[in-house]
């Protein structure tokens, strides 16, 4: 029998750590870009802190919000709330307290981002419920977990510009590919209980799907920066990302489930040659 110290960690996936690095290296490259180099200490460690605080928050909702889904899925069906170890309000509660620490993060910023903390706590509200009325509630996820763009920016430069929002309809693609991996992991089983999911809608254009949101987001990105960054340094972090693209076709082409989940897990590699070609190339 599990202690509640570690349903509660199982609860926040703090043994998966992939999970908030994808929120992570988004963010952290908006910081980079808005402070045309590092950021400083402060910013650096409010938007990690907060990055992690907000993705467990996220996590004991979306377990509360699919408890009934989960249990049908091969993958999720012993989650501490999906199994009756821990209760909904449990999670919840544990959920409040970790939104309520990122909240006390963002306090220390200034007021521009705290304004945009709530539209980012909404679209986070939002998304464990889009699976039933969504066709392709990835696209609601990639909003979620491209909000770090957006408020670093504010946090930065206490406005959002123009190139915040095209380095998140970017980043928007990238969150669809990935997530489109995760969903193809489970498609049987939310074929069977009616859960709606991007591997689903697509059928069998699922594959090519993921390769082209992988590719837009590059293209996306390599399209907004590129006047703005040391083009070759940019470049190699970009082609790192875009070698690890090409590698995920190999593993999600014949849509087995170790594949799929093997190219998801390992997506947080892809983020984080990204932010190492803006971080090289903002380097003096």
């Amino acid at each position: 029998m599990k202690s509640v110290g570690a349903l509660y960690l199982q609860l926040i996936r703090w043994d998966r750590p992939a999970g908030w690095l994808l929120l992570l290296w988004p963010g952290l490259s908006a910081l980079w870009i808005a402070s045309h180099g590092f950021p400083g200490w402060h910013l650096l460690a409010v938007f990690t802190l907060g990055t992690f605080l907000m993705r467990s928050a996220g996590c004991c909702l979306n377990d509360v919000a699919d408890r009934d889904f989960d249990k049908h899925v091969k993958r999720t069906a012993q989650r501490p709330v999906t199994s009756g170890k821990l209760s909904s309000k449990e999670a919840l509660a544990l959920g409040a307290v970790l939104a309520l620490l990122a909240f006390g993060l963002v306090l220390t910023t200034n007021i521009t981002t705290i304004y945009w903390s709530f539209a980012a706590l909404a679209v986070t509200l939002v998304y464990p419920f889009a699976k039933r009325y969504v066709s392709m509630p990835q696209a609601v996820l990639g909003v979620a977990f491209s909000f770090g763009i957006p408020m670093a920016f504010a946090a930065v430069q206490s406005r959002v510009p123009m190139l915040a929002w095209v380095l998140l309809l970017g980043n928007l693609f990238w969150v669809i590919a990935y997530d489109t991996e995760y969903a193809m992991v489970d498609r049987d089983d939310d074929l069977l209980i009616g859960m709606k999911t991007s591997a689903i809608t697509l059928g069998r254009f699922d594959v090519a799907a993921v390769m082209f949101c992988y590719a837009a987001f590059l293209c996306i990105w390599v399209a907004a920066l590129w006047p703005r960054q040391q083009p070759l340094l940019f470049l190699l972090g970009i082609a790192a990302a875009a070698l690890q693209a090409a590698w995920h076709f190999t593993l999600i082409r014949g849509r087995g489930r170790e594949g799929c989940f093997r190219a998801f897990r390992l997506n947080h590699w892809v983020g984080f040659a990204v932010f190492a070609g803006v971080v090289l190339s903002s380097l003096p």
